[in-house]
């Protein structure tokens, strides 16, 4: 692997057995064991991303994210971390850290996230639940559950 193609802060925990695409973008996060990081990858500080895990390309996972452990997320997903996003504040100037607060999302174990899905702040997704591609998902995703749309909506329970 050329270290020449990524791109990891010294603050980042890498659990043992972590795959690593070239072009990605770790800080300050947390990756649990075995899991796996495709190419074009940024996740931000203090995001936390469990035990085998697949994180495929082109996606994003900011600040304010959990990931348990054994979940797949497709390519290109982006989380959100805040529901009125503002580039100045009151006074004009550009924000800071300061003039916003980081709000959280989890994705419980064992979830599935389709590509392209956009997952806002505020929400989690079950245990075992299934996020079809190209969801909005806006409000929380009972455990074992199908949801796919915009806003993204139940279809059925996951079948065993």
């Amino acid at each position: 692997m050329a270290v020449s193609f990524l791109s990891i802060a010294d603050d980042v925990k890498l659990g043992e057995n972590v795959k690593l695409a070239k072009f990605i973008n770790l800080y300050g996060c947390t990756i649990g064991d075995n899991t796996k990081i495709g190419t074009f990858v940024e996740i931000q500080k203090n995001a936390l991303v469990g035990r085998n895990c697949k994180i495929s390309s082109h996606t994003f996972i900011c600040e304010g994210v959990t990931i348990e452990d054994d979940v797949f997320i497709g390519h290109g997903v982006m989380f959100i971390n805040d529901t009125y996003p503002r580039a100045t504040n009151c006074a004009g100037h550009l924000q800071t850290e300061a003039d916003w607060k980081v709000e959280p999302t989890l994705v419980k174990k064992g979830a599935s996230i389709g590509s392209g899905a956009v997952i806002l702040a505020n929400v989690t997704i079950g245990e075992n639940a299934i996020v079809g591609a190209g969801a909005v998902v806006t409000s929380d995703v009972p455990p074992k559950a199908i949801v796919a749309g915009n806003p993204a909506r139940l279809l059925r329970p996951v079948e065993s």
